[in-house]
């Protein structure tokens, strides 16, 4: 298993990996309209690209065998800074990996690698979305210190989400 960052040219498989794990937790929530146009926007080898080319984003990858199958996404600055009183929060934008690897301990290494990235960077608060009835995903942040501050909602197409938003202080 090798964890290591992201590169331009794994914009293909992440944003495969992003679609299929994405599908895999909650594609039986939406029509399928909302879902493909929800995939189309946001893992697609273009945007996904765009977001490693970028500076927003921090990606750690997870690869076994030489096929990706878990990753986390750091973003600064946040979407959700109204929501918080820190003075330099980052945002957890995701974190997920294949069915087969999840429960193996792989969540909790890229946790880690998430917490000491912020913790280098100077943050003082890491937040994080989790859909409401994701119970398990709010189970291992609540287990890694994370409490709920606010109800927020979480677009896919036209379908908005409940969620959580998340933090944990620095």
């Amino acid at each position: 298993m090798i964890f290591r960052p992201a590169t331009p040219a794994d914009a293909p498989a992440l944003a495969k990996l992003g679609a299929d794990t994405f599908v895999a937790a909650f594609g039986e929530l939406y029509t399928p309209k909302d879902l493909a146009d929800f995939l189309a926007e946001v893992h697609n080898p273009e945007a996904v690209g765009a977001e490693i080319a970028g500076e927003e984003c921090t990606h750690r990858l997870v690869e076994v065998e030489g096929e990706l199958v878990a990753f986390c996404k750091l973003r600064y600055p946040t979407k959700f800074g109204e929501y918080t009183e820190a003075r330099d929060p980052i945002e957890l934008g995701q974190l997920y990996a294949l069915p087969g690897y999840t429960g193996s301990g792989i969540g909790a290494q890229l946790m880690d690698w998430a917490l000491s990235h912020a913790r280098d960077g100077g943050h003082d608060a890491v937040l994080l979305s989790v859909y409401a009835e994701n119970f398990g995903a709010q189970r291992f942040y609540q287990r890694h210190g994370f409490a709920k501050i606010a109800d927020i909602t979480f677009k896919v197409g036209d379908h908005y989400d409940p969620e959580f938003l998340y933090e944990l202080k620095l």
